[in-house]
């Protein structure tokens, strides 16, 4: 990395004039929404002066001198109010927000991209997930490239994120994927602020952080010094300044940043100067002291814009750039300053410091001044144009092949991909399936022989003249799955950013991914977050339950059935048979990579179902208004008037072969069941929700069709997961029910073993029908 300048002195002074602004306003922005505007509540507002001060100068120098068009950036989260300061500046959000921070429809706590008014790239409220997106979308972007030629081209994704960031295990999952050292489009730079939210984080052990980013391929920069204290550091006596500076703990250091500057220079020498020490610290002022022991790499504009236009575009690049946490403000380098507000008195002097009016917070950069000039400019440079979204596609609503083999969902969901390739070979354009070193086993096989595997880079295929081997994994650019370790946290923050590419650059996919289903826990909290970013794909988890007997209890998932129900943004399914996953799987398809669309989460089976089983009709307008039913939630299979009902027994995917050999040993004994199957328990409890609300709905009354409310009757529910995901079905009609589902961990065994002990079994259902019958 070169050490002369290339940026003139003149122009860093103008991005220190905006740089002062940036501070106030963020400052202000926190400011206005604690001490600006009524709080009857009482409830805390909240905010991060300190965070978004120490990331200031890093902001300045991208957003006013570094950046194109074509760059991304994700901000740390507690940096929001910088990234609206700028956006401000630009002429990107107007004034009458910036009071409105973690106000109804003003600007949120933290970066949001559907939620925030001005341009935000990536949302960043949970620690890590912001920082990685920028990697994934990284990839999302070449992938689209490499299938459609013509989508928009892209510069940099740069993630901004905090030194405590990087204890986040998300971080180093996606740092250690092999594809990644490729990326030479990624630059993240660290906020090196060397403090946490209750503490200075004593000896953060840089040179660790280093070697393991270096290890994983990435370019590191270190920018520790600004140039004013590096000078000094060439002085006579200047080598023992440093090596006192560098060796200080941090405690130490930051205790130094909070008294009088005449203290300074004692408090280096210590009890045992170093030869040399006094002459150097001797040769400036106290003040010259004490603004050169804060020149900072971080804080350095003119070395933070040089840094930023030098470094290698061949591999992904690390800078950790050292600041001070709270820099300009009073609290500067304080321990606990992390959520500390300032005083008005404070804000008074940030004020004067600044060159800003308390009175007027939100007053323009000064006319005609260089700083004004530098945002206009800036504003036009930076402008993007409106994302052209793509045009029609197809979706088939079925394929119209019967279903006459015994199968399962999970064996289904690989027919049906192999079926898009064949039959709607633009919507098969369109679909990039993904997953964590477990495509062969989720069935995935045959999409990837007729489509191939994609990778950043062409690689060849040693098997390729294999005679015996059935899956072809042949990597290239063309290819259209992604293949990852064993990493469900990375798997979801690349289908999140897959499932963004509609809306960053215009380009529709239909991201598919797999994993076992009891790892979706796992990959909660960032697949959650991915939604609420816009991120719109679709997530199977196979196999699941207890119905994969042998593994037991290692793998096996009891609560996602409801975790399904209860995620916002995304519709939960779970079908039965290989014709519900059919016509339930392409509704949901049409669903995703376009304006006010959803995602979906299918829970699939290894179990094999006897088609049969459901009934399907053979004439043409039932067949249809069945498929209308399985995409509206679910629908019933005996065919008797409910009003002949003696119990009603409700099923959910694999189960449903004992939720009707119960009804037919019940019909031996005299007693008439009624069977329903639901495909999606999540649609039929929003048709639940909405039964009775005043408010506009577009929901479906699938539940009345389900159980009419003229004919209640006792309930049985059945699921292989967690019982009380079904139980909200008593509140339909006051029936009384008793839920059956999997609430304790189990033990390898065979199918049958494994349904008995947890009480799913065809004998459980009729015993717990006869209970609430009083037989």
């Amino acid at each position: 990395m070169s050490e002369t300048p290339r940026v003139e002195e003149a122009d860093v002074e103008v991005l220190r004039a905006v740089s002062r602004r940036v501070l106030w306003l963020s400052s202000a922005i926190v400011d206005a929404a604690n001490r600006g505007r009524p709080n009857p509540s009482g409830v805390k507002v909240g905010g991060h002066q300190a965070s978004s001060a120490s990331m200031v100068d890093i902001a300045v120098a991208l957003w006013f001198h570094e950046l194109t068009s074509l760059d991304r950036v994700s901000v740390k989260p507690h940096a929001s109010p910088v990234l609206h300061a700028v956006n401000h500046l630009l002429g990107n959000l107007e004034a009458r927000y910036l009071p409105t921070l973690r106000q109804k429809g003003g600007l949120q706590s933290y970066p949001s991209r559907q939620k925030d008014p001005d341009p935000v790239d990536f949302s960043t409220g949970s620690v890590g997930i912001g920082a990685t997106a920028t990697l994934w979308a990284a990839i999302a972007h070449r992938y689209v490239r490499s299938q459609f030629p013509d989508a928009p081209p892209a510069g940099r994704f740069i993630s901004l994120l905090g030194d405590a960031e990087l204890d986040e295990g998300a971080i180093w999952e996606a740092v250690a994927d092999p594809q990644v050292a490729s990326l030479g489009e990624l630059l993240w730079v660290v906020d090196l602020n060397r403090q946490s939210l209750d503490r200075v984080v004593p000896d953060i052990q840089i040179q660790r952080l280093q070697a393991m980013f270096e290890a994983a391929g990435w370019q590191v920069v270190t920018l520790k010094w600004g140039r004013l204290i590096s000078e000094l550091f060439d002085r006579p006596g200047g080598h023992a300044l440093r090596a006192r500076l560098e060796t200080m703990p941090n405690e130490e250091y930051q205790r130094m940043l909070r008294v009088d500057p005449g203290e300074v220079a004692a408090r280096i020498l210590g009890a045992d100067p170093a030869p040399g020490l006094a002459d150097v610290l001797t040769s400036v002022s106290a003040q010259q002291l004490a603004a050169a022991v804060r020149d900072l790499g971080g804080h350095d504009l003119g070395l933070l814009v040089d840094t930023f236009a030098s470094v290698d575009d061949h591999r992904p690049t690390v800078v950790f750039a050292y600041t001070v946490k709270g820099r300009g403000l009073p609290t500067e380098g304080h321990p606990n300053n992390h959520s500390v507000l300032l005083t008005q008195s404070q804000m008074g002097a940030l004020a004067d410091a600044t060159g800003a009016d308390l009175d007027d917070p939100w007053a323009p950069l000064p006319q005609d001044s260089p700083a004004a000039a530098l945002a206009a400019r800036r504003r036009i440079e930076l402008s993007r144009p409106p994302v052209a979204h793509t045009g029609a596609l197809e979706v088939p609503a079925s394929f119209g092949r019967p279903h006459r083999k015994e199968i399962s969902t999970q064996a289904a969901l690989g027919r049906l991909l192999a079926d898009i390739v064949r039959d709607a070979p633009q919507l098969a354009a369109r679909v990039v399936t993904t997953s964590p070193d477990v495509a062969s086993s989720t069935n995935l096989g045959g999409w990837i022989n007729k489509t191939g595997v994609w990778s950043v880079a062409e690689r060849h295929d040693w098997f390729a003249d294999d005679a015996q081997r059935l899956l072809r994994w042949s990597e290239s650019q063309s290819g259209q799955h992604i293949e990852l370790g064993i990493a469900e946290v990375n798997l979801v923050g690349l289908l999140g950013e897959l499932g963004a590419t509609w809306s960053r650059w215009g380009e529709r996919l239909i991201p598919i991914a797999t994993l076992y289903d009891p790892f979706l826990s796992r990959a909660l909290e960032p697949w959650s977050f991915g939604l609420y970013a816009g991120g719109q794909s679709i997530l199977v988890g196979t196999p699941s339950g207890v119905t994969l007997a042998p593994e037991g209890g290692a793998h096996q998932s009891v609560s996602t059935p409801s975790i399904g129900l209860e995620q916002p943004a995304c519709v939960a399914w779970e079908p039965a048979f290989a014709q519900d996953l059919e016509w339930s799987f392409l509704h949901a398809m049409r669903q995703v990579g376009v304006p006010d669309g959803t995602s979906a989460y299918f829970r699939l089976s290894t179990r094999p179902v006897d088609p049969a089983l459901a009934r399907v009709p053979d004439d043409d307008v039932l067949r249809e208004r069945r498929r209308r039913q399985v995409v509206s939630g679910g629908y019933r299979i005996t065919e008797h008037p409910p009003a002949d009902e003696q119990v009603t027994l409700v099923g959910t995917g694999a189960v449903m072969t004992e939720v009707l050999d119960a009804a037919r040993t019940l019909e031996e004994r005299g007693v008439v069941a009624g069977v329903v199957c639901l495909t999606s328990p999540d649609l039929v409890f929003r048709s639940f929700q909405q039964r009775g609300s005043r408010a506009t709905s577009t929901g479906s009354g699938v539940l009345d069709l389900l159980l009419p409310p003229s004919h209640p009757r006792p309930l049985v529910t059945v699921l292989d997961g967690h019982p009380h995901t079904l139980a909200f079905l008593a509140g339909a009609r006051g029936d009384r029910i008793r839920c059956l589902g999997v609430s304790d961990f189990g033990q390898s065994s065979d199918l049958s073993d494994a349904y008995a002990i947890h009480g799913i079994d065809a004998a459980s259902v009729v015993e717990a029908a006869l209970d609430l019958l009083g037989r």
